[in-house]
């Protein structure tokens, strides 16, 4: 058993509590899960996994306030809170509204290059997406408050975090691959424009549900 197996065994209890939490928060649905979705279905695999490691990266955001203690101070602030909680909501509404209202129809053999989302682009909007979630602020708050212990260490907590980041990677990894499969896409061709809609009203509902989340 080497070293880091041995300095890891005491907080075994911790890792598998954070694991499954982990695994339960990444593949419930969300704003994160419409986003990629949408991504992948709308434009294309690249954008779908960029949208994906946006989210990935962005639960680093999360865990860097949570470790320094601000998860606490946020969930404790209404102004803070109500701030990070308006700003996600119209960001969701914002996105969903694009989608809604959107008027480009895909040719998924060819393309258009009006159509086409960067992979920065991509990235950006699933960094941005998870950054802007008090539903992923109050996740922490719960993991760090209730499942991980004071004493813990930073590495250790660190560790934590990457667990739940490759979870999310690989989860909405696997979502966009999976929806943006020739076979899928081509029998999503002919709805595209219902889907469209049904995905833009979806993202808006998530952001009015935000937008009327109570604090605490």
């Amino acid at each position: 058993m080497n070293m880091a197996c041995i300095e890891t065994l005491p907080y075994l209890s911790e890792l598998i509590s954070v694991s499954v939490v982990a695994m339960f928060m990444a593949i419930s649905p969300g704003a994160d899960f419409v986003m990629v979705t949408r991504n992948s279905m709308f434009h294309s695999r690249s954008a779908g996994i960029f949208s994906a490691l946006g989210v990935g990266s962005a639960i680093w955001i999360h865990v860097t306030y949570s470790i320094a203690g601000l998860a606490l101070i946020i969930s404790r602030s209404i102004v803070l809170f109500s701030i990070l909680k308006y700003v996600g909501a119209a960001y969701l509404i914002y996105m969903g509204w694009k989608t809604f209202t959107s008027k480009e129809l895909i040719d998924i053999d060819e393309p258009s290059a009006g159509n086409a989302l960067s992979n920065g682009a991509a990235f950006k909007i699933g960094f941005v997406t998870n950054a802007l979630n008090p539903k992923t602020t109050i996740f922490f708050l719960s993991i760090f408050t209730q499942v991980v212990n004071p004493d813990t260490p930073i590495w250790m907590q660190l560790v934590y975090g990457l667990i739940i980041s490759l979870s999310h990677v690989a989860w909405f990894t696997g979502v966009a691959v999976f929806l943006s499969h020739p076979i899928l896409l081509q029998r999503f061709q002919n709805s595209k424009s219902v889907i469209e809609k049904v995905v833009g009203c979806v993202l808006i509902g998530f952001g009015c549900k935000v937008a009327a989340a109570s604090h605490g």
